[in-house]
């Protein structure tokens, strides 16, 4: 027979080691680290943008076609936005969840209308930024 002092175990709550509140707790700090690394791939992808223009394929007649300088600044703010996101998750802040979702949504999109520039890495960074939302959405920080 159950007891409600086993109720929190049996239902895998914060109550117990290795439950599902702990692993969501974990997942979310495991994707602060991705978008840490999202954010770090962001300014290389921005600089080199930027920087260097003949690195970057350019493609003729492209929907989204903006300068490759400017695209090199999105990748920037939204590198920038993700880091702070990310460090904003490790430290259990509650406004960072909500940051790191859209910065990472964000991304996202920008990734996919720079695909013809850079195709394999453009789809990289849009599953990384998938992974970083799906541990962002159940994830509530803990009050301090």
């Amino acid at each position: 027979m159950s007891t409600d002092a086993t109720r929190p175990a049996a239902s895998g709550g914060a109550a117990t080691p290795g439950g599902k509140a702990e692993f969501t707790r974990t997942f979310a700090k495991g994707a602060a680290v991705l978008m840490l690394v999202a954010a770090v791939c962001g300014v290389l992808t921005g600089i080199t943008s930027i920087a260097q223009n003949e690195l970057v394929v350019r493609t003729p007649q492209y929907t989204y076609s903006f300068d490759v300088g400017t695209w090199g600044w999105i990748h920037l703010v939204l590198a920038v936005l993700l880091g702070v996101a990310g460090f904003g998750v490790l430290r259990g802040a509650s406004w960072a969840r909500a940051l790191g979702i859209t910065a990472a949504a964000l991304n996202i999109v920008a990734h996919f209308a720079f695909l013809p520039h850079f195709p394999i890495w453009g789809l990289l960074l849009i599953a990384l930024n998938l992974i970083v939302i799906w541990a962002l959405v159940p994830y509530r920080a803990e009050k301090a």
